[in-house]
């Protein structure tokens, strides 16, 4: 009997929200397969770009979105300083799964959490996706990722007060399955 392969992404997919005509910004790109499912969503009618910290993630990104086959605009910058427009967004997706804000110092997370928000439009949200420790039989099968000395970022709470601290003030944690933790952030005004 042959078995339909499930989409691997399809989680990650719902969590973020990202609809057909959204203009979507994706911080990081620990995977491209990632990047492309959800730049995909966006569809003909919206906007894709993606904001990588160097080459290897660029590489990574532009793989992703050719084997999904999407248009991702990849740029190469700090997410210190993204090179992007003012309230250009409605959707900010940042991929904390390899660590890139966790294993930020805390002036540079501070700054990077401001240029999400400045990169937002009025009522657009960020969704910050990194790795959680898997429980039960996932556990024993799979490694759970998380930065070097301490839980990650996203499943400890940090990444909500983060957010919080610097111009989410309703963020929170959505979820934490399979191996993945999601908090999210409106961006009010």
């Amino acid at each position: 009997m042959f078995l339909k392969r499930q989409n691997p992404h399809l989680l990650l997919e719902a969590m973020t929200g990202v609809r057909m005509g959204d203009r979507l910004l994706h911080v990081g790109c620990a995977n491209g397969g990632r990047l492309g499912a959800v730049a995909g969503k966006v569809g003909l009618s919206g906007r894709a770009v993606a904001v990588v910290p160097d080459a290897e993630a660029e590489a990574r990104a532009r793989s992703g979105a050719e084997n999904a086959g999407v248009l991702v605009d990849v740029l190469v910058a700090p997410a210190t300083k993204l090179p992007v427009e003012s309230g250009d967004f409605d959707v900010v997706v940042v991929d904390d799964t390899g660590g890139l804000f966790g294993m930020m110092r805390a002036e540079d997370r501070v700054a990077a959490v401001r240029e999400l928000h400045r990169a937002l439009r009025s009522g657009g949200r960020v969704v910050v996706v990194g790795a959680a420790p898997r429980g039960g039989l996932g556990a024993v099968f799979t490694r759970a990722l998380s930065a070097p000395g301490g839980p990650a970022f996203v499943s400890s709470g940090d990444a909500v007060k983060s957010l919080q601290a610097d111009g989410f003030p309703t963020a929170r944690l959505l979820a934490e399955r399979d191996g993945l933790a999601f908090a999210e952030g409106i961006k009010t005004r």
